[in-house]
């Protein structure tokens, strides 16, 4: 009887550690989610919290204004305007966002990455030239270049958490849709919060990194304080 029991509980332990486990993390859906303790003081979430279904009202799930230009980036040339999870919140959840860019000619988006999304364009008027770097596995000081020449009804992605860039060259202004695959992308400028941090990063440090003299840092500095 022992010995019987013995073997149905190996059968059963054999079976229980065999089954699969389906848990997994959440995205972040913010730079930074630090956990409390405190209950009172948990406000913010990795998203955010949901509003009763009750109260819901299809303006949570409609936004307007992508027929017209953005807000202009000062010193680099285009304007953007996006609608994501802070401005139609019915998009809280679904993993989607959008964005309106318009480019005037010969100027450039800086090279940037999105955190926790792919991006993917659609050209609409004018003519991109867009590409993202992907790092080299043999020498991680280099990196590979994808590039392409995008014109009206052209579609391009760059995948997440790459570094990328658009550069009109054409002598019109050229205005492309971008969509991602997060309600809150995000975005990092790769040169302007290395130069211009809130708290700034020593001069000698920066110059090491950028392979450039202090008086170029400083020059630098001045662009984008």
């Amino acid at each position: 009887m022992s010995m019987w029991l013995f073997i149905t509980s190996l059968v059963i332990t054999a079976f229980i550690c065999n089954c699969p486990a389906y848990a997994y993390d959440n995205n972040p859906l913010q730079d930074i989610c630090v956990a409390v303790n405190d209950s009172y003081a948990s406000v913010f979430v990795n998203g955010k919290i949901c509003k009763d279904p009750k109260l819901a009202t299809p303006n949570d799930f409609f936004a307007s204004g992508l027929n017209v230009s953005g807000n202009p980036a000062p010193g680099f040339g285009f304007k953007a305007k996006f609608v994501d999870v802070n401005n139609m919140p019915g998009l809280n959840t679904l993993g989607i966002s959008i964005g309106r860019l318009d480019l005037e000619p010969l100027r450039f988006i800086p090279f940037h990455t999105h955190p926790r999304a792919a991006e993917l364009i659609t050209i609409l008027e004018g003519t991109v030239l867009a590409g993202f770097l992907v790092p080299d596995p043999v020498n991680f000081y280099k990196s590979r270049l994808f590039s392409k020449i995008l014109n009206p009804g052209d579609v391009f992605v760059f995948p997440q958490g790459l570094i990328h860039f658009q550069y009109n060259v054409g002598l019109k202004k050229a205005i492309f849709l971008a969509t991602f695959n997060s309600q809150n992308p995000g975005i990092f400028m790769i040169t302007s919060p290395n130069i211009a941090s809130d708290l700034p990063i020593l001069n000698d440090i920066l110059a090491k990194g950028f392979q450039l003299n202090k008086t170029q840092i400083a020059q630098l500095g001045n662009k984008f304080s």
